[in-house]
């Protein structure tokens, strides 16, 4: 049987479903951390090291995370996830694509760029020019939303109401990433997260936040919704923007009825969308990878 690598310190529920939709399609698939792998440059064997692969690389690839560390541990991972796919190995999502959305900044400059909706942002290391456009938008009555560079889940993300709350306000190893914060349509606080599988929208989900952080790992609820053409054309233009296999684009439905994205993952979860959609995200998504890549 051929074999399938899928890269991810914690497979969990995820690794369980995708074993399985690999399974159904003839291939098995093995767990590998990307901080267990190395070159061995060494003339003899393969120059890519896995673990579980000592004679012969996987027929593909399927990243499920990449971990973080130092700049330099980083870099390595993604070294070994560019050298896999110069090997010839398929690679879903590939190094450039993690790489073009794990930076938020990046992310926000090609959305941007390609002319899409998305939020009012400014990234910088200088803290009087943060701290300038924090006061400015705070006086033309905007609140603001800090977040990390790098980051997920929530994590270190900050809404800035008022000036005291300039008084915290610090980088992210250096890097001030600030984006206006935009108020979404009808009650409360809500977004919308869009799975997009080679260029198709197959599935969407309204989150509810307990409070303005819409993440599931948050306390968020989630509810199915119908998508309509441009919500999914929408999400298809960001993700075919930073070159990805398959993503979760979140969007918000603005105050003015305006979409806008916020963000694009190129290692999303889908445990809470599964919950509410009827698609089997993972034989979506391993059927994909299997007639695009080895057939």
């Amino acid at each position: 049987m051929h074999r399938i690598a899928i890269i991810t310190d914690d497979p969990g529920w995820h690794g369980k479903q995708l074993t399985h939709a690999f399974a159904g399609l003839g291939y098995s698939a093995d767990f590998v951390s990307l901080t267990a792998c190395s070159f061995q440059l060494t003339g003899a064997g393969l120059p890519i090291v896995l673990p579980g692969y000592p004679d012969r690389l996987p027929r593909a690839v399927f990243v499920r995370g990449v971990p973080g560390g130092s700049l330099e541990e980083v870099v390595f991972y993604l070294d070994i996830l560019h050298a896999l796919k110069m090997a010839g190995v398929p690679v879903y999502n590939d190094a450039g694509a993690v790489e073009r959305s794990v930076d938020k900044g990046m992310t926000s400059f090609l959305l941007q760029q390609a002319g899409l909706p998305t939020a009012t942002t400014w990234v910088t290391r200088d803290r009087e020019q943060a701290l300038a456009v924090a006061e400015q938008e705070l006086r033309e009555g905007h609140f603001l939303i800090s977040k990390p560079l790098f980051g997920s889940q929530g994590e270190g993300i900050r809404r800035i109401e008022k000036s005291t709350d300039l008084l915290w306000l610090t980088g992210s190893r250096g890097i001030y990433y600030l984006q206006r914060f935009i108020e979404c349509d009808g009650d409360g606080y809500s977004d919308i997260r869009v799975f997009v599988v080679n260029g198709r929208a197959v599935a969407g989900m309204r989150r509810r936040g307990i409070s303005w952080l819409n993440n599931v790992a948050r306390g968020a609820t989630c509810e199915c919704i119908e998508l309509d053409e441009a919500l999914a054309a929408l999400a298809v233009a960001a993700t075919e923007t930073l070159r990805m296999d398959y993503a979760g684009v979140d969007i918000i439905h603005d105050a003015e009825g305006c979409y806008r994205v916020i963000e694009v993952n190129s290692v999303p979860a889908w445990k809470g969308l599964q919950s509410v959609c009827d698609i089997d995200v993972a034989a979506c998504l391993a059927s994909d990878l299997v007639e695009r890549y080895l057939h």
